[in-house]
């Protein structure tokens, strides 16, 4: 049997893929944190299924529920929020069940940072503008971050910044950014992104922290800050640009690729 885990999407249930939602429902058992995944999800899964809610679990305890299930012959899910291959602590539950001899496999979903990008109707990748966007955090009451990748340095390459679990601490990052960025860079935070109390706010360095106070946004969001994010002005991308050679003969066997 298999622990599969999966990525359950941002909020909207809806918002699972098709190869989670099927996974989900031949699984018997499933593990998921309540505070995050929508219960509606959980109807996917197949009558009888045994639920686990992990808010209140350590991992000690997750590892042996997914050790449980497996030794019972059954295939468990473990639903993460978002995306698994972005701050969801699943490396360490696979280094668990890497040493327990428990295969495991991951399906992926919709990451928060692409869920608040569509509820901004923006593209983070601009010609011209912007072509590299960073997915990070900050360090407060979290694990330690690592030598080089503190705001301030990132800051420097002036990419698109989407910023995880640092709502709470907008003033901070504000501070940290400004000598980079400057007070009339865009900036944007998004809470409960796909959900129906969704809430997105726009504006620069200079107010977003008065913002996300005055809102009283301290959790489940994202800050993003970066200048593609009020780009108007660019060049076309050369994706479908007249000027470009299409087809066999000029190489590309006709694949479309971002340019």
């Amino acid at each position: 049997m298999t622990v599969h885990f999966i990525g359950a999407g941002p909020g909207a249930a809806d918002l699972i893929t098709l190869r989670g939602a099927r996974t989900l429902a031949r699984c018997e058992v499933c593990l998921y944190a309540g505070s995050l995944v929508p219960r509606e999800l959980l109807d996917e899964c197949p009558p009888g299924a045994r639920l686990i809610d992990t808010a209140d679990l350590n991992l000690d305890q997750i590892t042996a529920e997914l050790v449980r299930a497996h030794e019972e012959g059954k295939d468990v899910a473990r639903l993460h929020s978002g995306d698994p291959s972005v701050f969801s602590a699943v490396a360490e539950q696979m280094r668990r069940l890497d040493a327990a001899g428990v295969p495991y496999e991951v399906v992926p979903g919709v990451p928060a940072f692409a869920a608040a990008a569509a509820a901004l109707k923006r593209e983070l990748t601009v010609p011209t503008v912007g072509q590299t966007v960073v997915l990070t955090r900050i360090a407060q009451q979290a694990t330690p971050m690592p030598e080089g990748e503190d705001l301030a340095t990132l800051g420097r390459s002036r990419a698109l910044l989407v910023l995880h679990l640092a709502a709470r601490y907008a003033d901070r990052v504000v501070a940290e950014l400004l000598p980079h960025y400057g007070a009339d860079c865009p900036a944007a935070v998004v809470a409960m992104a796909s959900r129906p109390d969704e809430l997105v706010l726009r504006g620069t360095l200079s107010d977003i922290a008065d913002q996300v106070k005055a809102a009283g946004v301290v959790r489940t969001a994202v800050i993003m800050v970066g200048r593609t994010l009020g780009a108007s002005q660019f060049r076309d991308s050369h994706l479908y640009s007249t000027e470009r050679e299409r087809g066999c003969a000029a190489g590309t066997g006709g694949a479309e690729q971002a340019g």
